[in-house]
């Protein structure tokens, strides 16, 4: 019998092993939902979107941006606040986040073409019909999952939610 720690873990897992995983459940029929960020600091916006984005299928797929990913977006020199292998643990325990991939490039766009996901999902401040991708609200890996036949989603964001704000809050 696997303690809950593991079962977490166990939801942690390398390109090779997702892959597989996801093969299982494509043989099982399963419908598969993929978002991606860096959850630094995990708060009811997150929540929120991520039970959304599982709604939209039978698993959802997060792939987690690395430390050095983080830090090259520009969001601050504090960040990201938790590593992570922190990050994935905490994301891990949702009941409904089925599977964690680290990615280290700028955008999700090499695991999205890798793990080739029926349903893609972002907040609403990306839009799934924008085509330019220089634009802010394009949505990269949209035009791979587009051409497979899946979906790609915008998610309503909760007001007043932010990993930026609640930094902001602690050094006040």
């Amino acid at each position: 019998m696997i303690t809950r720690t593991q079962y977490i873990q166990n939801k942690i897992l390398s390109y090779e092993d997702a892959k597989r995983r996801i093969a299982t459940w494509r043989m099982k029929g399963d419908k598969i939902v993929f978002t991606n960020g860096c959850f630094d600091i995990l708060h009811k916006g997150h929540v929120s979107y991520l039970a959304q984005s599982a709604e939209l299928g039978n698993r959802l797929i997060v792939a987690l941006n690395t430390d050095a990913s983080v830090k090259r977006q520009g969001k601050g020199d504090n960040r990201p606040v938790n590593d992570n292998d922190a990050r994935a643990m905490v994301l891990a325990s949702l009941g409904f986040v089925d599977l964690i991939v680290f990615f280290d490039d700028d955008t999700p766009f090499s695991v999205i073409k890798e793990l080739q996901p029926d349903v893609l999902v972002k907040g609403a401040d990306y839009d799934p019909q924008e085509t330019d991708e220089n634009s802010k609200k394009y949505i990269v890996g949209s035009d791979v999952v587009k051409k497979n036949g899946g979906e790609v989603i915008a998610i309503p964001l909760v007001e007043g939610f932010s990993t930026t704000s609640i930094i902001e809050k602690l050094g006040n």
